[in-house]
């Protein structure tokens, strides 16, 4: 009897603190709604930013597939679910599965043809399919309203109750809601034993085809979920902003990401949050103060985390902590 008592004990204690980091997402998010009260509106595009990070960090960082079109899937569900709400609904969830199949169905095919080419050739594939995708929005004016941007979005109170407000509050939760859903999702992902096939390609693809494992196909859905939350995070910027413009598929909305998640650190969930933050904050406070050399600060601060930082900043704050643990044995 005992000894079942001590393994209830300890299950529960498991339980706790597996649920830890979504506990220490939340307070943060807490932390900057209060931080932040006058500017929640920049404030729920770190949240926003944070998810789509998360979503290239499983496809660059587990999955080792590298990509300079990753706005294209961003775009592409920001568009859907824009258009589904000027057309169809502004019921918020409705229009985050919109995005959400979107971005998968995008990135499924686009796979087909990425993870059948290797190197530069795949790089290009994927900058090739974001700007060709740019160039059907900015052509189908009727649909996407061309370079004027999608407008006239409507989003519907959420759950029926709670109206997006003007001060952005509404906006700020959902946004922080959705994120910790896909953060608990994406950590149970990639400890899965899916994930850490995953990552096992990543490492040595011909081993893991040589120990029977479907590489190409594996590749493809790992492709599709990573384009499916990024649909997710382009439907959330559609809905709360209330307009969708051409530079969500652009070059450099993918160039950005990548530099946020090189920041915090590839192959880490947090990096893709921490690196983020810094990213979003650098560049807001220092286009306050330059609007036009705010690039100079970024560009500074990517170099000294590649020369002095090789696994971003968590991986900095881990490889610190490791030490710390080592000088206290």
């Amino acid at each position: 009897m005992e000894h079942v008592l001590v393994a209830q004990k300890q299950s529960q204690a498991s339980r706790a603190v597996s649920v830890l980091p979504e506990v220490g997402l939340c307070i943060a998010g807490l932390l900057l709604f209060y931080v932040m009260p006058e500017d929640l509106g920049f404030a729920t595009r770190i949240l926003i930013g944070c998810l789509f990070a998360l979503s290239l960090d499983l496809v660059l960082g587990y999955a080792g597939i590298v990509t300079l079109g990753h706005a294209a899937m961003f775009g592409v569900g920001a568009y859907a679910a824009g258009i589904f709400a000027v057309k169809v609904s502004g019921d918020p969830l409705v229009g985050l599965v919109v995005g959400a199949a979107a971005g998968a169905v995008v990135a499924a095919i686009s796979g087909l043809l990425v993870l059948r080419s290797h190197g530069l050739t795949s790089v290009m594939i994927t900058l090739a399919i974001a700007q060709l995708l740019a160039e059907v929005a900015s052509k189908w004016r009727t649909l996407t309203g061309g370079d004027d941007g999608l407008s006239g979005i409507t989003t519907s109170p959420l759950f029926g109750k709670f109206e997006f407000d003007f001060l952005g509050q509404t906006g700020y939760f959902y946004a922080l809601t959705v994120l910790i859903l896909a953060f608990a999702f994406l950590r149970r992902l990639v400890r899965s034993p899916f994930g850490l096939t995953t990552v096992g390609i990543r490492e040595d693809r011909e081993r893991m085809s040589s120990l029977g494992c479907r590489v190409n196909r594996h590749l493809t859905i790992v492709y599709a979920i990573g384009g499916a939350l990024a649909g997710i995070a382009g439907a959330l910027s559609a809905q709360i902003t209330q307009v969708v413009g051409l530079t969500s598929l652009g070059f450099s909305h993918s160039a950005e990401v990548l530099v946020m998640l090189v920041l915090g650190g590839t192959g880490r969930l947090w990096g893709a949050i921490v690196g983020t933050l810094a990213f979003m904050v650098v560049h807001h406070y220092a286009a306050a103060v330059d609007p036009f050399r705010w690039m100079f600060v970024i560009g500074g601060l990517l170099l000294v985390v590649v020369l002095f930082m090789p696994g971003g900043i968590t991986g900095a704050i881990a490889a610190l902590a490791q030490r710390f643990k080592g000088a206290n044995k």
